[in-house]
């Protein structure tokens, strides 16, 4: 994938160059007696790529959510390149520039690959209510769409309906939908969940393929996974910060250990 395929990654206007690309302060999410997050804190650094791991029942999608706007925390704060997001919505967070996938596949089944590209590149501009304007296929929104289906190697399924491509090719697509909006910010929630081997290599290189101006945080269950593609990595477990460092440091920490390999080694 090229650089030029994605707009660069300055923030919203009036923001400082050195305020991190996402900072969440204190974020705790309650639902009703049970306190799915607790008080998380992390930052993202322009460019800069972050993992967040832990088991199932970690608190990760809720955490996500809350980033991405579905979620409203019920304490702390989110800030998007130096600008408080946190009482936006997901619609205005992604015209500030937030582009995410969804941990369950979020896609027009019934229609073409390529029409799904084109909704989500017109769903970014000023174009997102001119629906019944004829589409060529060298207008604007179509050549966009075509270049970033060639960047994530499904040039060949374009006038395929979405329901004949594999889970993998659909992760794929749902990276491509996310780009084409040239985000200056790209969530994960969980890419690699239901992949096979082959496909999980795949989405790897994909991954590692984005520019390396485009901060992105990754959530993951996947460990390997996670810790391959990332500069940064936080651990949670029950809704609270476990541990945040490098791949390396976190793979080695003796609460990460227990909580995946269900030990803890003996000093």
């Amino acid at each position: 994938m090229t650089t030029s395929a994605i707009a660069g990654v300055p923030g919203p206007h009036g923001s400082g160059a050195s305020a991190p690309a996402l900072a969440v302060t204190e974020l705790g999410k309650r639902y009703g007696g049970v306190q799915a997050v607790d008080g998380i804190s992390l930052s993202l650094a322009p460019g800069e790529r972050m993992g967040v791991i832990g088991p199932n029942g970690a608190g990760k999608t809720t955490l996500f959510k809350m980033i991405a706007g579905d979620v409203s925390p019920t304490v702390g704060t989110i800030d998007l390149f130096g600008r408080d997001v946190t009482k936006l919505d997901t619609a205005r967070r992604a015209r500030l520039g937030v582009g995410r996938t969804f941990q369950v596949s979020n896609l027009f089944r019934d229609m073409t690959v390529l029409d799904n590209v084109r909704v989500a590149a017109r769903g970014g501009s000023s174009q997102a209510r001119i629906f019944w304007r004829t589409q060529g296929l060298r207008d604007e929104v179509t050549t966009r769409a075509i270049e970033m289906l060639d960047s994530v190697d499904l040039t060949s399924r374009r006038d395929d309906t979405v329901a004949d491509l594999s889970h993998g090719e659909q992760r794929q697509l749902e990276i491509a939908m996310a780009l084409v909006t040239e985000p200056s910010i790209l969530l994960l929630d969980e890419p690699a969940a239901g992949l096979s081997a082959a496909e999980r290599t795949t989405l790897r290189d994909l991954i590692e393929s984005l520019p390396r101006t485009l901060p992105v945080l990754l959530i993951e269950h996947d460990m390997s996974l996670a810790l391959g593609l990332t500069d940064r990595v936080m651990c949670m477990e029950n809704g609270r910060h476990v541990v945040t460092g490098t791949p390396d440091e976190v793979r080695d920490h003796p609460t990460v250990k227990e909580i995946y390999l269900g030990r803890r080694d003996k000093k």
